[in-house]
């Protein structure tokens, strides 16, 4: 069985276009000497969330559209008064993409 192989349009402008920009604008002599991209991390705060549920379905909704992938929901680890969080409270969401395919992880 073939295994079919993804790259991310991210990497593929990246190797295709920027990488050689890059090498032309700072002189390098080798393309190993260019930087890289390791990974991609998109995270978004929803304060409103700890008040109404709907929202956070919402952002997850639009972050799944944005990265292509479903983001990870973390909870506050801790209370804080000052920001009206609470213990175990859904506070922001995080997808992550990394290497050659995309990935979704925790980052506790």
């Amino acid at each position: 069985m073939a295994e079919a192989t993804y790259t991310a349009r991210l990497k593929t402008r990246y190797l295709e276009e920027v990488r050689d920009r890059l090498q032309e604008k700072h002189d390098y002599k080798s393309p190993m000497q260019v930087p890289r991209l390791l990974k991609v991390t998109l995270n978004m705060g929803v304060g409103e969330a700890k008040t109404d549920s709907k929202v956070l379905d919402h952002a997850v909704a639009q972050l799944t559209q944005i990265a292509g992938q479903q983001p990870i929901i973390t909870k506050a680890r801790r209370s804080i008064a000052g920001f009206k969080i609470r213990e175990a409270c859904p506070s922001a969401r995080r997808s992550r993409c990394a290497g050659t395919g995309c990935t979704s992880s925790s980052i506790a």
